[in-house]
């Protein structure tokens, strides 16, 4: 049974594959409900810029100096929001970026808003980059206002035998299977697949907003 982090992945992989010897960069970040607050939106820009710039072959002046110019505050501060925005739009209206997000639904409220507008920002200015991503669906709305509707979205719902199966498996591979009687064996494989949600992927379009990919 594939997770949201699975297939995250083997997007990523699939893009590398096809588009990484092509001069196009793949940057991504898995969003994790355990480090949600360290998952900042200064944090998660600034991944997303440290990995679009290490695939160049030299890092351009603008970004250079704007480190210089932070290290100059006082207690040498890094680059906020708007300046690591402002970094990416420059980086990225020069080249292709493909920007791969996981369970955009484990970041903060707060946060994700913050997330979603930068991006929208970059894709403002970056005709030639592309955001998959992918969530839960009570956040499907919120994606779709911050992004003004450039989406399209894919759902992946998990059928029941395949979650049964990735149980059984899971329970047999259990190290410590004295812990667990029969019954509650049974009320695992009854419980978890009738808890199970979908989820959904997204993606920004091939085309100028406000057509979509198919």
């Amino acid at each position: 049974m594939l997770t949201s982090c699975d297939i995250s992945s083997l997007v990523i992989d699939e893009l590398y594959d096809q588009d990484g010897g092509r001069g196009a960069t793949v940057a991504c970040f898995y969003f994790d409900f355990a480090a949600r607050e360290e998952q900042s939106p200064t944090s998660v820009m600034g991944a997303l810029l440290k990995q679009v710039v290490s695939g160049l072959e030299e890092v351009p002046k603008e970004i250079v100096q704007a480190y210089e110019d932070q290290k100059k505050t006082i207690g040498g501060r890094g680059p906020q929001l708007a300046d690591i925005v402002a970094m990416l739009q420059t980086t990225a209206s020069e080249m292709r970026v493909f920007i791969c997000m996981d369970a955009l639904d484990e970041c903060v409220p707060g946060y994700r808003v913050k997330i979603l507008d930068s991006l929208r920002q970059i894709l403002d200015e970056c005709p030639d980059t592309r955001v998959f991503m992918t969530g839960r669906p009570h956040i499907r709305a919120e994606v779709e206002k911050r992004l003004l509707g450039r989406v399209t979205t894919i759902r992946v719902t998990p059928r029941r035998h395949d979650i049964v199966s990735y149980l059984h498996t899971k329970l047999e591979e259990d190290t410590t299977p004295d812990a667990m009687d029969s019954g509650l064996e049974a009320d695992i494989l009854r419980k978890i697949p009738e808890d199970i949600s979908e989820m959904w992927v997204k993606a920004t379009p091939l085309e100028k907003p406000p057509q979509a990919i198919h």
